[in-house]
């Protein structure tokens, strides 16, 4: 049973990889376009093993208009699209913001131009919890303020929503759902694909596990001066295949006309907040595993706490976090040990 072509782009990196997989297990054809700037072609072989189905595959930047022309020629039918397309690093956006501005931008207009030019439905868009700030309250809802960013990245995700909104009440004729994700962590179960940035990771986890293996010295915890229980930061830690899980329902809502409005945001988390000191417990726990850290001082752009109020996305989408951190840390060290097997990592 084909459901229909659905683009996803960036989809050989982390959260794309994942979503890829359930749209093929969904019934959905996908065509993926990745420039492997933060990811590896082998993906396409982990989402082989675990689908039994090799999507299709374009090696392009989506800022390079050219080049997606090419791919809707090439493609025809594209019913909808996900957009993981982004540079995605807090720290490296204060760093290069015009790098982040240029990629994350350009990525999205180009989309959308090409969205009205050939007769694509709708568009997911993976955003962030970032457009919050720091959050006046926790949990943190839909109707929350979006507060001034606080680096780059959070900003191009915020302009981007707009983006999104203003193409859309201009009369474009296709949906949009924004899904604002908490902190996605984890890996797949069966091990075949999880996060493996190129370089040294800019992500908790997959520092984290590099650590716990024996790859990095240590762990730095940014900060134990917060106002938290133990000092340090608070997210909401969601596993990444429960993260993709809700981009299949939302392609569905999207193409099935179940949308209440042309544009409808959700945030995606677990509704329960993780201390990064926690969180290393957590895996410790988990894996029997220790890993070695050091408390060093705050970084630039980090929020003090945040975490998500799920219940919009639980009772409209019908969609909930199920995994334990427990089997979530699990499945990231499952990764890592296969990885090292590889003799990749």
């Amino acid at each position: 049973m084909n459901k229909g072509l659905i683009l996803v782009t960036g989809g050989t990196g982390y959260i794309g990889s994942h979503t890829v997989v359930e749209l093929q297990q969904a019934g959905y054809e996908v065509v993926i376009v990745d420039n492997l700037s933060n990811s590896n072609v082998d993906v396409l072989d982990g989402i082989e093993r675990i689908s039994g189905i090799r999507p299709h595959f374009v090696e392009a930047d989506c800022t390079d208009m050219t080049a997606m022309k090419k791919l809707f020629d090439t493609y025809k039918g594209i019913a909808g699209i996900i957009n993981f397309a982004a540079s995605k690093a807090v720290g490296e956006s204060i760093e290069r913001p015009v790098l982040y501005y240029r990629n994350n931008l350009n990525t999205l207009m180009n989309l959308l131009d090409l969205m009205a030019e050939y007769d694509v439905k709708g568009i997911v868009f993976s955003s962030s919890c970032t457009v919050y700030g720091e959050p006046d309250e926790n949990p943190v809802t839909e109707s929350a303020p979006i507060k001034k960013a606080t680096s780059p990245y959070g900003n191009t995700k915020q302009i981007c929503e707009e983006i999104i909104h203003d193409v859309i009440h201009s009369g474009a004729p296709y949906k949009s759902v924004i899904l604002r994700y908490f902190n996605p962590v984890g890996a797949h179960p069966s091990a075949e694909i999880g996060e493996l940035p190129n370089g040294v990771p800019q992500n908790l986890i997959p520092y984290l596990t590099q650590t716990a293996i024996g790859i990095r010295k240590e762990l730095s915890v940014f900060g134990d001066d917060y106002d938290t229980p133990d000092g340090s930061c608070i997210r909401d830690f969601i596993n990444v295949v429960d993260l993709a899980k809700a981009h299949v329902i939302a392609v569905e809502r999207m193409l099935q006309n179940k949308s209440e409005a042309n544009v409808e945001t959700f945030n995606l988390g677990t509704g329960v907040g993780l201390s990064v000191k926690e969180l290393i417990a957590a895996f410790e726990r988990a894996t029997g595993v220790k890993v070695p850290h050091k408390i060093v001082g705050r970084r630039a752009g980090d929020i003090e706490k945040v975490w998500a109020e799920p219940a919009y996305a639980n009772n409209v989408l019908g969609w909930k976090a199920e995994s334990t951190i427990e089997d979530t840390m699990r499945s990231a060290w499952a990764w890592q040990c296969r990885l090292r097997e590889r003799g990749v990592m």
